[in-house]
């Protein structure tokens, strides 16, 4: 562990580096994953410039009036595309609402694609053209990254190479633009993100405009995590801890608000939501049953897992 909080690993060794560099990645993020949970990740290959623009873009967003930005939150999607207001999600054992907005991109195919049924349509932002742009870039650059973090994993699981690029591929993973305002008044007990774990199998975060994530170590105690400014910060999602028996740790985290006197201050970060196609098949690895890790988890598929869960979140009814 460092100060930053999460242990840090160097995705070039792994995408550049002779096998050797890359055994030593492999060995790193496994143990990450199954120790904390969360790593930080250096030469990731995400540019500046495009995580630079789509913050621009998502700010310019937020900021638009209150009636313009409900124009385009979609009744019937669970907030999986368009804009979600204020006040509609909370962690699912809370009863208390985040104190966050939020946009959503998802997964685009052909017309023609065997999955296009289970895509709608990305939500066209008319006042702000590049959003949707920025954000189709962003969002493939993200699958690309995540896939090679993936892969070292399957090699670290001992599962084949191809193993879940096969499963992402136009998978049902989500870009997130999350807005937590300036704080007004007291909150009533909640904080900006009440403490959860994730759903889909990884999370990819850039930078957030302020501080606030905190992960729960081991020792029950929260830790801040730092990442340098040119780090991203990758966390296992459930469906990675469940497919793996718990092996691989799903870690609880949480936003908290800052200090009274930067209340005034807003928050906004980009986490990438990296889900498979909703058929693949989640039960535990035969390889991560054992005798002293008996099986955790009944069978499900990504998808029945997914709508169970945006229904403990607020989001579907």
């Amino acid at each position: 562990m460092t100060a930053k909080g999460i242990p840090t690993v160097d995705l070039s060794q792994f995408t550049l580096g002779d096998a050797n560099q890359r055994e030593i990645f492999v060995r790193q993020l496994g143990a990450a994953f199954h120790e904390v949970g969360f790593v930080a990740v250096a030469n990731h290959g995400i540019p500046k410039s495009l995580v630079d623009g789509f913050y621009t873009a998502s700010k310019a967003f937020f900021a638009l009036p209150e009636a313009v930005k409900r124009q385009y939150e979609v009744v019937g999607l669970a907030g999986q595309r368009g804009y979600t207001s204020f006040g509609k999600e909370h962690a699912k054992q809370s009863k208390v609402a985040d104190l966050k907005e939020f946009f959503q991109i998802g997964q685009e195919v052909a017309s023609d694609h065997p999955l296009k049924a289970q895509y709608p349509d990305n939500v066209q932002v008319a006042e702000l053209a590049e959003m949707s742009k920025l954000g189709k870039e962003l969002y493939q650059t993200f699958e690309k990254t995540g896939g090679q973090l993936l892969e070292a994993i399957a090699i670290h699981l001992d599962l084949p190479t191809d193993y879940f690029q096969k499963q992402i591929t136009a998978g049902n993973s989500i870009l997130r633009s999350i807005h937590y305002p300036p704080i007004l008044e007291e909150p009533a007990s909640a904080i900006r993100a009440e403490q959860h774990e994730d759903i889909n199998l990884i999370t990819l975060l850039v930078g957030a405009s302020a501080g606030g994530l905190q992960v729960l170590n081991t020792e029950e105690h929260w830790v801040n995590v730092l990442p340098e400014i040119d780090e991203i910060v990758i966390n296992v999602g459930d469906m990675l801890q469940r497919l793996t028996n718990n092996y691989l740790k799903s870690t609880t985290h949480r936003v908290v608000n800052p200090p009274r006197e930067e209340w005034h201050l807003p928050r906004l970060s980009i986490p990438f939501f990296l889900h498979p196609v909703s058929n693949m098949d989640l039960t535990c690895l035969k390889s991560c049953v054992t005798a002293g890790n008996p099986l955790q988890y009944e069978p499900i598929t990504a998808g029945e897992y997914l709508d169970e869960r945006l229904r403990e979140i607020g989001l579907k009814k």
